[in-house]
């Protein structure tokens, strides 16, 4: 499975979406690369933080490739390992729109509170104009960075559910400091000690319902 996590807004936690995905992955026993499709770099960050963290032990393959290459690149990866996973910018770029046009699942999270919905428009022109070149594509939005209170979450909920070129699933990602101090270590919430039970469960249910709507969508086929 090729997965790409992306955007057009900065901020809205794409890197700790894709590295707590390759985790949750490798913990299901699947051989994984993460391919860091950001000029940021910040998937490489992790690598690095991951390894001085576990000791030389990263657990997976890292590259970083950029640009109009990438698919072709991706292509022959694909071959090679048992998911591939790509963490790109958060801009309309051709690198994002070149790991769209090889994936099987495109993950966008939207941070309530910010502009990050008011791009929705935008993500959706971006997949209509690349469904074209691959037409199974699954498409799947969710909230990340959700605070516990307030209406925010409801209403970014309803905005989402109204797309037409991306489905809305109903997990969504807290925001919790346990997601930001296991990035920072290069470990997934998964890992992180001592256990936070919550951030676990949310990450765990995430993966079930995306898991859940790209079989969806296959049966559909």
């Amino acid at each position: 499975m090729i997965y790409t996590v992306g955007g057009i807004k900065g901020g809205s936690g794409k890197t700790t979406i894709s590295t707590n995905l390759v985790v949750y992955l490798l913990k299901q026993g699947r051989d994984i690369i993460l391919v860091d499709a950001d000029d940021q770099e910040s998937a490489s960050d992790f690598a690095a933080f991951r390894l001085h963290t576990l000791e030389g032990n990263l657990g997976y393959t890292a590259v970083k490739i950029t640009g109009s290459e990438l698919n072709a690149s991706v292509a022959k990866l694909a071959e090679k390992y048992d998911d591939v996973i790509i963490d790109t910018g958060g801009r309309d770029t051709v690198s994002q729109r070149s790991a769209v046009s090889i994936s099987h699942v495109y993950l966008v999270p939207f941070a309530p509170r910010s502009l990050d919905v008011w791009t929705l428009g935008k993500v959706e022109k971006m997949i209509a104009e690349m469904k074209p070149f691959n037409p199974k594509l699954v498409c799947l939005a969710f909230i990340n960075k959700a605070d516990p209170r307030g209406s925010y979450k409801e209403e970014v909920a309803e905005l989402l559910r109204e797309a037409t070129n991306i489905e809305f699933i109903e997990a969504s990602i807290g925001n919790r400091i346990s997601f930001a101090n296991s990035v920072g270590a290069g470990l997934s919430v998964l890992e992180l000690k001592p256990t936070d039970d919550k951030a676990v469960k949310e990450l765990e249910q995430l993966m079930n319902a995306i898991n859940k709507a790209v079989d969806n969508k296959s049966e559909r086929r």
